[in-house]
């Protein structure tokens, strides 16, 4: 049976290059998108529109309802496999504090507690969640970090940072995971208000089972290594076109296609889902 995914930040990059994958093996995908007209001119997913693989859904992720409407039309096409939640924000403004601040600056945790809040209760096993954040956003990650990096992580990319070190935060919360207050420090309330925990319809601390959170290095555009033919190093072995570790990695960049490749990789086998499954994973060269 073909898996039925939903997609939330997939009208371009990560999101993207992962769903054409998706679609190319056969996976029923479900976008929501706050402007459908994005795909007008792709012709790959009018292409899976067509065969009836690939559904747009009107909406804005920084609404429940709307949320709702695209979980209410995933369940139309059988259960419910997994969530791919890449969402981020547009540019935003320059702040002397947090560096570039995305618009609005609490996408990240405010749309991912609106997919908490509406996540299918009565399903089960309940629908796999793959969250992106970033590396470098704790102290331990941030000493992970390469040197020439560092001034990157440390201010221009700091308020983008919160937000994604606030979404780890409800995961954490409702997986009933450690959170290390001292190398992670608590959300502000400008990411999580006061009495978050409480909020109506968030799951309960440790039913939230099936998640991986994907943790890239600076993501740039570049092409997809793991597409290509990887030629054996001196010692006669084959390396990976990309490396992933709950250990920090050092690496200082990864192609968007890349991390697509290996979400679209850990969806669609399980025992590579097993593997991760409960993880928080740096990928990166």
């Amino acid at each position: 049976m073909a898996k039925n995914i939903y997609v939330i930040g997939g009208s371009k990059h990560i999101g993207y290059h992962a769903s054409v994958r998706l679609l190319a093996a056969g996976c029923n995908v479900v976008f929501l998108l706050r402007n459908p007209t994005a795909f007008d001119n792709d012709t790959t997913i009018r292409e899976h529109i067509k065969n009836g693989k690939a559904h747009l859904v009107k909406g804005d992720a920084l609404i429940k309802d709307n949320v709702q409407s695209g979980w209410d039309e995933a369940h139309k096409h059988g259960p419910i496999d997994t969530v791919l939640f890449t969402l981020g924000g547009t540019s935003g403004h320059l702040s002397l504090r947090l560096g570039i601040v995305p618009h609005p600056m609490d996408i990240c945790t405010r749309a991912l507690l609106n997919l908490l809040t509406t996540y299918p209760t009565q399903q089960f096993p309940q629908p796999k969640l793959i969250l992106h954040t970033s590396i470098g956003l704790t102290k331990k990650g941030h000493a992970g970090v390469p040197l020439l990096l560092k001034p990157v992580y440390v201010w221009f990319l700091r308020g983008a940072h919160a937000d994604k070190k606030a979404s780890e935060r409800l995961i954490a919360h409702c997986a009933n995971n450690t959170w290390d207050v001292a190398d992670a420090g608590e959300p502000t309330e400008d990411f999580l208000p006061i009495g978050w925990k409480e909020i109506p319809g968030l799951p309960e601390q440790g039913t939230l089972k099936n998640f991986l959170i994907v943790r890239p290095a600076l993501l740039t555009d570049g092409e997809c290594l793991a597409d290509k033919e990887q030629k054996p190093g001196k010692d006669g072995k084959v390396k990976p076109a990309y490396r992933y570790s709950e250990e920090e990695l050092g690496g200082y960049t990864i192609s968007r296609r890349d991390v697509g490749h290996f979400d679209a990789e850990v969806i669609l086998d399980s025992k590579r889902w097993e593997e991760v499954e409960g993880k928080t994973l740096n990928i990166g060269y």
